[in-house]
């Protein structure tokens, strides 16, 4: 299955053909093109695509291999959360199925993955009720058929629109003494099920209240809006990942009859289940989320107990979903400007795009490192607060860890050890080892009480045998980010003097023992890491400037005692065209707003004198330079061939595709998205690779083996498809647990994300391909990213938190490609920053590759996104522009400007090094 990066085995690539506009016609004749965004993408579906034969071998063999992988995974994604009285497994005779009864609408019509453009098609797939019937199970079918015959569809959440309607009927309707005496003679068990939706576009609503907006035919980029659900379930206090009204009279009529009841949570965003504990007839809870296209057979597996779950939780489960402190700026948040007469209206840029912010004021503390934090202060009560921690999950056997004596060996620059992991109980299964640091807190770094620092996922073990995993780690990743400039004038990384505590857990929360401790006699700062190209410095204090930013920052001192002073908005009243409408907001003056637009769109003089050199003969060949150093002197003489056109054209027609440029014989190439597998998203339906589970799954499994062999199926898949670049994988984190894309993003915690997506890249790679990480960074919401929202941060929190997956990706994973993200870093446009793209991506973190930016339509007659200035992006490191909608918001390029020219060829220089550097080249 493997293949070298720039070698390949004997397959050849198929032959590419393209899509004539007469065939477009044709489509239109049949009503295909009638669907708005085949219109608004008519360049894209013109590119030339991989002539498709369904029955070719390698084609078969490379979804054989995903489907093999993708149910390997969801087999040890699931995460039992709770199994009282040992409810679980189910253990079927071998004579008859064992009969179950299953509750709940969505059994019928279950969420596979999630929406936008990380959707995968899944035209065949194992539905819940096939999942249990293959593992042994006979369901209820007169229970079944009468969901079925409800009537009721799958509301759309997508980018066209968002209907969040929970799909439920009425329960005094619905679950008669009827329908429940049927449902308890046929079986004693019963199996409650419930679903949550996510995707691209918007995030999960915190009130599940509101006027109805709903216009899915909006399109992709026209009118769109929400609705909130039928009139008993609309509630102001609830939000969409609770319970709902028709649900809990669903779960009050099922526990009325039943004595043995199982949850199954199917979503990819975590879900709030402090309502469990009023239910003792609730004795398990399974969780799974997006399964992809044959994950509900694990879903059966697990129940069954052929499948001993030993999946984990990648985020904290908090009994309220709302108290986490990053809630408190998470939303819409609008600049406001306060005019003479007292009234207030919408502050907007030069362009005139809506100025909105977004405060990352809760620093450092993101999900378990707050609450394992604060009850190590005794700010709050553990158990109060948190239902399930980080790293949590059950197994059907039992499992002893401890470190090996006289194993540790902890120096000034590594910290190595052994774990024996024995199974102690009675039936075979794996174990995952975590490991945890604690950092002396002085009370001038914020640090966390606990941090991920390591974790291994043992083989499967019989009952009774032991497995010993080395875990191994620098000392220098135990470091915290100064950004506040205390010991350092220009930031750096500092280890504390103070001791420092290793401990082996179960999780976020329950130790299993010490492993050691060392005391640091002083403070170590100011030094480059060893993995770090440069020693990292402070790079975004320009981007953090500015009176729209962050005045108060959540911090550990005094048990917390400021966390009622990070929410910096206020509730303003802004007159608009239509009316007056309530925001929460902060007041700014006139000065934010004119250093704002100068950010955006003021462009430098040039600072070069003469142009490139263009148009040489020197006879250059990109198959030349397969295998050569990217700093090689050589690739000037290549470069110096290009034409002006042919650097303007590879670097704004960058959607879905490179260019083909026969001067320097440089083939097309195809990139597709998206993170659960190949898919043409907006383009050709015949392109559509194995639907992988959501990465959340693939992330509760804490199997790095397995997240590379997903990305070394998807790579062989794509290869079979004669697509090259693959737009994942994404590493946004949870910052909460309503972010709409948090399917595609793996965990809140940026160690676990960052390794995930390593490996994945790693194998994706192997193939021959080439991966864009996305999306880069701070994009962890999806309410106004395409306004270009104004993102504050702390340097700590962003090198700590936000950038470490990525980081991770560069340096592990050997990443070739990045997507830049559409939001602001502070007022700069994150497509647009030398900070982000130059410093820490290349010079810092070592990256040779490409950048891409996130969908572009910014040119004449098509301004759509009129912040994400051509001439900043390429002058600052953002290579392709993703212009999906060619030839209309392609952007107009000054090639009057020497500055811009030279950017052209260093972006030329990067896009031709990482096609040379795949097997697109040959």
């Amino acid at each position: 299955m493997m293949r070298g990066k720039q070698k390949m085995s004997g397959k050849s690539q198929r032959k590419l053909r393209v899509i004539t506009s007469s065939l477009l016609a044709l489509l239109l004749i049949f009503g295909v093109v009638g669907n708005i965004v085949l219109a608004h993408f008519s360049d894209v579906i013109t590119a030339p695509f991989t002539t498709i034969d369904n029955e070719s071998r390698e084609e078969a063999e490379a979804r054989k291999y995903s489907e093999t992988v993708a149910q390997m995974i969801v087999d040890e994604g699931v995460v039992l959360l709770k199994n009282n009285d040992n409810m679980l497994p189910i253990t079927a005779s071998s004579e008859k199925k064992t009969k179950v009864n299953v509750f709940g609408w969505s059994f019928t019509n279950p969420i596979y993955g999630g929406t936008g453009s990380g959707k995968v098609d899944i035209e065949t797939a194992i539905t819940p009720k096939l999942g249990l019937e293959n593992a042994g199970f006979e369901i209820n079918e007169q229970l079944y058929n009468d969901y079925v015959t409800l009537n009721i569809d799958r509301p759309i959440i997508d980018l066209d629109g968002q209907d969040w309607t929970i799909p439920e009927p009425i329960a005094t309707e619905f679950y008669t003494e009827e329908r429940m005496d049927q449902a308890t003679d046929y079986s004693d068990i019963a199996i409650i099920f419930i679903a949550r939706a996510g995707g691209e576009g918007a995030d999960l609503p915190r009130s599940m209240d509101g006027p109805d907006t709903f216009e899915p035919e909006g399109g992709l980029f026209g009118a769109s809006g929400s609705k909130y659900g039928y009139e008993d379930d609309r509630d102001p206090d609830k939000h969409y990942l609770q319970l709902s009204n028709r649900e809990k009279g669903m779960v009050d009529a099922v526990t009325a009859h039943f004595d043995n009841v199982i949850l199954v949570v199917n979503s990819s965003n975590t879900f709030e289940l402090d309502w469990v504990d009023g239910y003792s007839q609730i004795k398990s809870i399974v969780t799974v989320g997006g399964p992809g296209q044959n994950g509900f057979n694990s879903v059966g597996k697990v129940l069954s107990g052929e499948v001993n779950p030993s999946g984990r939780t990648v985020d904290i489960y908090t009994k309220s979903l709302l108290d986490p402190p990053a809630i408190t700026n998470f939303g819409d948040f609008d600049y406001v400007i306060k005019n003479v007469d007292g009234s207030y209206e919408q502050a907007v840029d030069a362009k005139g795009v809506p100025l909105k912010y977004i405060d990352y004021s809760e620093g450092i503390y993101v999900g378990y490192r707050f609450y394992e934090t604060a009850a190590a202060e005794g700010a709050i009560d553990y158990e109060e607060k948190v239902q399930f921690p980080f790293g949590y999950g059950l197994s059907y056997t039992t499992f002893e860890q401890e470190v090996v004596p006289e194993s540790l060996n902890w120096d000034d620059t590594d910290v190595t050890f052994d774990v024996k992991v024995t199974n102690t109980g009675s039936e075979e299964g794996k174990e995952v080892v975590q490991i945890y640091y604690s950092a002396p807190y002085t009370g001038k770094l914020e640090k966390s009480a606990v941090n991920l620092i390591a974790f291994e996922k043992t083989n499967m073990l019989q009952p009774g045998d032991s497995e010993t995993v080395t875990i191994s780690f620098k000392v220098e990743d135990m470091a915290a980010y100064d950004y506040d400039k205390i010991y350092s004038s220009t930031g750096s990384y500092v280890l504390e003097e103070g001791e420092y505590e290793l401990y082996l857990m179960h999780n976020s929360h329950e130790k299993i023992e010490d492993i050691g401790f060392k005391n640091l006699a002083e403070t170590v700062f100011d030094y480059g890491r060893s993995t770090d190209e440069q020693a990292p410095v402070n790079q975004f204090d320009d981007h953090m400037t500015g009176e729209g930013g962050i005045t108060t920052y959540l911090s550990r001192a005094n048990g917390f005692e400021n966390i009622n002073q990070i929410d910096h908005n206020e509730v303003l009243t802004i007159t608009t065209d239509v009316g007056e409408r309530t925001v929460k907001g902060k007041i700014i003056e006139a000065d934010f707003v004119n250093f704002v637009n100068s950010t955006r769109y003021d462009v430098p003089a040039d600072k070069h004198t003469d142009p490139p050199t263009t148009d040489a003969k020197n006879d250059k060949k990109l198959k030349d330079y397969i295998g050569v150093d990217y700093d090689d002197e050589s690739w000037d003489e290549l470069l110096d061939q290009l034409s002006i056109n042919d650097m303007v054209n590879l670097v704004t027609l960058g959607g879905y595709r490179t260019v083909k440029i026969p001067s320097v014989g440089k083939p097309a190439t195809l990139d597709y998205d998206g993170p659960s597998g190949i898919s043409t998203f907006l383009s050709n339906d015949s392109i559509n690779g194995t639907a992988f589970p959501s990465v959340v799954v693939l992330a509760a499994t804490w199997n790095l083996d397995l997240a590379e062999k997903m990305g070394e199926a998807i790579g062989a898949e794509a290869q079979a498809f004669s697509v090259t670049g693959w737009y994942a994988p994404a590493m946004n984190i949870h910052r909460t647990a309503f972010g709409g894309r948090n399917f595609e993003y793996y965990s809140e915690d940026g160690l676990l994300s960052g390794k995930m997506a390593a490996a994945t890249t790693k194998g994706y790679e192997s193939q021959g391909g080439y991966v864009y990480m996305k999306h880069f960074a701070l994009n962890d919401q999806e309410q106004n990213r395409m306004l270009g929202v104004l993102t504050w941060s702390n340097e700590q929190a962003m090198r700590e938190i936000y950038l470490k997956p990525f980081e991770i990706t560069v340096k592990k994973g050997g990443a070739s490609g990045v997507m830049s993200s559409f939001n602001s870093i502070g007022a700069v446009w994150a497509g647009a920053s030398d900070a982000l793209l130059k410093e820490v991506l290349r010079k810092e973190w070592g990256f040779e590759g490409m950048v891409i930016t996130d969908f572009y339509i910014n040119g004449p007659g098509w301004e759509e996104f009129p912040y994400m200035v051509f001439e900043l992006g390429i002058r600052n490191g953002n290579d392709l522009y993703l212009t999906g909608l060619a030839p209309r918001g392609v952007p107009l390029v000054n090639v009057a400007s020497n500055d811009t020219l030279w950017a052209l060829r260093e972006a030329a220089h990067n896009i031709l090094y990482t096609v040379a550097s795949s097997s697109a080249v040959e």
